[in-house]
């Protein structure tokens, strides 16, 4: 049968479904973020230093899980758009920590909002127990992965495990 296209072919694949709805996502998660001057990646940099200002450059770049030169131009040009500043450490001037300027601090906390209206387009017309359940059968995916990966799995949290508000909408 050569000439007809297998049915049940790659663009059936689970792995091309979610390699295909990922791209899609992070497409319109720039489109987003780009509204507030920002680039996929430096979203999670001023969250993170949200949730605790001043980490060193180490701290920052193990958070992101990325190599520490990544987060360095990360931190770079977030800086240069007057979202951060480097700062030497109190107790060893060698020792440089990064905050968050006020409109880092203000630009940190609009991300809330794309996430969440990302998240609301993400599984629209999904009830309460379809999420549940994508994030259950995403969980497993993500731990095959790591396991052949030799990466240790993410911490869960218990929150993951809590039902999901009743959609009365739907």
């Amino acid at each position: 049968m050569m000439g007809t296209p297998m049915k049940d072919g790659y663009e059936k694949s689970i792995g091309h479904r979610l390699h295909h709805a990922a791209r899609l996502q992070r497409a319109l998660a720039a489109r987003r973020l780009q509204e507030l001057g920002l680039f996929p990646g430096q979203e999670t940099a001023l969250k993170l230093l949200a949730e605790s200002d001043g980490r060193t450059m180490t701290e920052l770049a193990a958070a992101l899980r990325v190599r520490p030169p990544t987060a360095s131009k990360t931190v770079g040009r977030l800086s240069a758009q007057g979202l951060l500043e480097r700062r030497a450490s109190d107790g060893d001037a060698r020792l440089v920590r990064v905050h968050l300027t006020d409109e880092g601090r203000t630009r940190a906390g609009a991300i809330d909002g794309i996430w969440d209206s990302l998240e609301d387009v993400t599984v629209a017309g999904l009830d309460g127990k379809d999420r549940k359940r994508l994030r259950k059968l995403l969980r497993k995916i993500e731990k095959n992965l790591t396991s052949q990966l030799g990466i240790a799995p993410e911490a869960e949290t218990e929150a993951e495990d809590e039902p999901e508000p009743v959609d009365e909408t739907a």
